[in-house]
């Protein structure tokens, strides 16, 4: 399970071996050999999202009740919601996971602010991670991009000194670049945060920019040169659908070089467009259902087609959060009426345990979107003013 804690004492044969299993049968579940094995495995219903010894999350469901009143006692449930699932995580998992840990890392870090300090415990299972220098060749690209902006995000907002692991976990992030300037994504449709290799890809240039002085401080010839064809495959990437056109947009916040003003403006008048008369916003309006993905697995597709409201998809909190985030990013200002109206949403979607619920767009078991969903509304609701600083 923690084989890949070791893997500086491991010849470089031996790492690439347990990165490829770690990723392959166990970091997303992919243990099935046929679809018959994957669409059983989907109906299994989890009585719990998250067990461990003093954690016991119920799982997630849409008929889980909405709080009665949005205020602090919600957030800190949210916030301890955050803290259980990553705690998981690193206590029964063997793995960094965008839609656990890495969501974790990022976002919740972004959120020292209002909410405190992140979790030690994650943090020192992140370090436990980065391959020391003579292993770094069999790091997994879309991993090694998480764990680095996972670092970077720890560094910027929770103590504003780049550290060494972050250090040495970025500049093995990018010996993983590939040729054409891209990070290779997992090989099944995760939606969102590794949907398509540009998705992979922002969340890197992600990790460069909030690494304090990182860049900056560049000497090593060959990382320089990964950066530059890193920012080329960015800056000519045409979107494939309106969610690439709205991540244009977060990267016009991380490196607004990349992004010229007729993209940006495309990207904010997109957004406006697709917001519902609710006031939120649905992930599955963002894209068709093919092109979320190089090659969409049959089940996936079916799962998302033969949704009720498939014709017209109901708003949900990840899209409903992250629309809000980049738009308050390419300085909308939070008083905007049509701001106010997502955040309406969100105050009155919330549930009672204190996650935001939504459906997943991977597989129908344990709904970690959930989980990211929880932790982008309240990055939304913090920039928009409505999460009070809490105590530590």
């Amino acid at each position: 399970m923690h084989a890949r804690r070791t893997f500086a004492k491991l010849p470089l044969t031996l790492v690439l071996l347990v990165q490829f299993l770690n990723t392959t049968l166990r970091l997303y579940g992919a243990d099935e050999p046929d679809e018959t094995a994957a669409a059983t495995r989907d109906t299994a219903k989890p009585m719990f999202q998250y067990q461990s010894a003093g954690i016991e999350v119920p799982a997630a469901t849409a008929d889980e009740p909405k709080v009665e009143a949005f205020g602090p006692e919600t957030i800190l449930a949210a916030r301890q919601y955050l803290d259980d699932g990553a705690h998981y995580w690193v206590r029964e998992q063997g793995c960094i996971a965008c839609h656990s840990t890495g969501t974790y890392m990022v976002e919740r870090s972004a959120l020292t602010l209002w909410l405190g300090s992140p979790s030690d415990e994650v943090r020192a299972d992140f370090i436990a991670a980065v391959p020391e220098v003579n292993a770094m060749a069999g790091d997994v690209a879309f991993v090694s991009v998480w764990r680095s902006s996972g670092l970077a995000a720890w560094d910027k907002h929770v103590t504003g000194i780049l550290s060494e692991p972050t250090d040495r976990s970025l500049h093995s992030t990018m010996m993983q670049l590939e040729p054409e300037g891209f990070f290779r994504t997992y090989t099944e449709a995760e939606i969102p945060h590794i949907s398509t290799h540009f998705e992979v890809t922002v969340q890197a240039a992600r990790a460069v920019v909030n690494a304090p002085g990182w860049l900056a401080n560049l000497t090593d010839a060959g990382t320089i040169e990964r950066i530059e064809r890193m920012k080329k495959f960015l800056g000519e990437h045409v979107p494939v659908n309106d969610y690439e056109l709205a991540l244009k947009l977060q990267l016009a916040s991380l490196m607004p070089e990349l992004v010229p003003q007729q993209q940006r403006e495309a990207a904010i008048e997109m957004l406006w467009r697709l917001q519902q008369p609710d006031g939120g916003w649905s992930t599955r309006r963002m894209s068709p259902t093919q092109m979320w993905h190089d090659e969409m697995a049959p089940v996936t597709v079916s799962m998302i087609e033969s949704e009720p409201d498939a014709a017209a998809p109901a708003s949900d909190p990840y899209m409903t959060g992250f629309a809000i985030v980049l738009l308050r990013e390419a300085g909308i200002p939070a008083t905007d009426e049509r701001i106010q109206k997502g955040i309406v949403w969100l105050r009155e979607n919330q549930r009672v345990s204190g996650r935001w619920w939504m459906k997943s767009l991977f597989r129908d078991t344990y709904h970690y979107i959930t989980y990211i969903s929880t932790a982008q509304a309240l990055r939304a609701l913090a920039l928009c003013g409505e999460i009070p600083q809490l105590a530590r």
